[in-house]
């Protein structure tokens, strides 16, 4: 009789649970967040944020719940967005448009690389920009001389008077009315497989850079990884499906799936890199 198959379960659900607050930055940002939300039902105004990562919408969400705030919705631009503001928005209140999407052109010679997202954000932070100030940048596969950047709407004239340049391109920036189809037609990630002795940090981080886990630790020890926004202390670490790993350096991974084991008592795993 044959053997039952092992190759192929159904797919881990569970999640990272919720990471409270880890230092004193964290700690202001869920108090200025319980203030907001405690001044905006008080005197029914909305009250806005600025663009908050994932880590910090996590957190923003937490002190929400912890004061009773209810009328609270996270935006930024479009459905997809990864960087939101925290709207507080009483019933009855009017809603506040505080996020403007600009249209960023570069000056790119025949033969020269277009500028990339580390280009941008550094010719924006250059600027004397709070990363707060700035959202998601887009940039439409087939047109590599334009992006597409979301900021607070009382930083775009200032974006627009004053980006001179990306990287080693002229650049220039200016209001657009929404966001055009195109703009949301991202390069499809590639999905990758590997399987895993186990769900360690070390052995994940391996798998993902096609490395040895040797080297993984390695870069853990020297704190160049960070999962889900937080440092990565221990290589003994558990991961989970969801979870982001940055690496300095090298990129951003995104751990999808984590399925059953194979015959060699192997677990499946499946991610991308940004």
């Amino acid at each position: 009789m044959a053997l039952p198959q092992k190759d192929a379960p159904a797919l881990s659900t569970v999640a990272r649970s919720f990471v409270p607050a880890q230092n004193d930055e964290e700690r202001r940002l869920m108090r200025r967040v319980e203030e907001l939300c405690e001044t905006a039902e008080a005197r029914s105004t909305p009250r806005y944020t600025g663009f908050l990562s994932d880590r910090e919408q996590d957190l923003a969400t937490a002190a929400a719940n912890r004061v009773g705030c209810l009328c609270t919705r996270f935006w930024g631009g479009y459905p997809a967005a990864e960087r939101k503001i925290l709207c507080v928005e009483p019933p009855d209140a009017w809603q506040e448009e505080t996020l403007c999407t600009l249209k960023l052109a570069f000056g790119i010679a025949q033969g020269a690389d277009a500028p990339t997202h580390r280009d941008c954000l550094g010719a924006l932070l250059a600027l004397g920009l709070d990363r707060r100030c700035l959202g998601d940048l887009l940039f439409p596969p087939d047109a590599p001389n334009t992006a597409y950047l979301f900021a607070l709407a009382d930083k775009a004239e200032y974006i627009a008077l004053n980006l001179a340049g990306v990287g080693r391109v002229s650049a220039s920036a200016a209001l657009c009315e929404g966001l055009p189809p195109e703009a949301l037609a991202q390069p499809e990630r590639t999905l990758q497989q590997a399987t895993v002795p186990s769900l360690r940090a070390d052995t994940v981080l391996a798998a993902m850079l096609h490395t040895s886990r040797t080297a993984a630790s390695a870069l853990i020890t020297a704190g160049r990884v960070e999962v889900c926004h937080l440092p990565l202390k221990s290589a003994h670490e558990a991961v989970y499906a969801g979870d982001v790993f940055t690496v300095r350096g090298t990129g951003r991974f995104k751990l999808v799936g984590i399925g059953g084991k194979s015959r060699k008592d192997r677990i499946f795993i499946s991610f991308y890199q940004y």
